[in-house]
């Protein structure tokens, strides 16, 4: 089993990487393969539409100047995925967001390619807007039949400078749980890996 988390934050080990890297640290533990890739900071730019994703059904998107394809190819393979995003102007960074649109039209296009896969959203705040962030990741998710665990609360941890999440209590709590949730839920599914309903 492999569960990839993509942090949308260009800051290197910031809050966000933290709070992803705490949801890993169980599903690791319970015997998974993570990585931990980041999208924010990088040259990847936004949908545009083109739509050629339909006409060559390869499991790319069809523009290959950037590196979101590199993403593609493990969001693919990936039994989990895990998106995180700092809070800008209430929603996700440009870079995830782009990567949510992309991802989301390749797998469409490609038969929903998501279909039947865990995925969980995270928000690194301040202090409002998180719950944006949090529907924006969570929408393609549900968009792509993609299976949404619960956790404590919403997965948000709070804090502004590098490392203050830590000192959430509540928020590495639920992040702590969310991992135990998706290395729970992936070993009831992997067990039945062909039974997920089809439209």
């Amino acid at each position: 089993m492999y569960a990839l988390a993509i942090s949308g934050s260009p800051r290197k080990d910031g809050n966000t990487d933290y709070l992803l890297k705490e949801v890993l640290a169980p599903v690791s533990r319970a015997g998974w393969e993570t990585e931990l890739v980041r999208a924010g900071g990088r040259e990847i730019r936004g949908c545009i539409a083109c739509y050629k994703c339909f006409e060559n059904q390869n499991q790319r998107c069809a523009v290959e100047t950037d590196m979101f394809n590199e993403i593609m190819e493990k969001i693919v393979r990936a039994d989990a995925l895990i998106m995180g995003s700092p809070t800008y102007f209430t929603d996700v960074s440009a870079e995830l967001k782009a990567v949510v649109d992309r991802a989301g039209l390749v797998s469409q296009a490609n038969g929903v390619l998501l279909r039947g896969k865990i995925g969980a959203a995270v928000a690194a705040v301040r202090r409002a807007g998180a719950v944006h962030v949090f529907d924006t990741i969570n929408h393609m998710f549900l968009m792509s039949q993609m299976i949404v665990p619960g956790s404590t609360y919403w997965n948000m941890g709070m804090g502004f400078d590098k490392g203050d999440v830590a000192d959430d209590a509540e928020g590495m709590k639920n992040m702590r749980h969310l991992g135990a949730v998706i290395a729970w839920l992936g070993s009831a599914v992997s067990k039945h890996p062909d039974a997920y309903p089809n439209p």
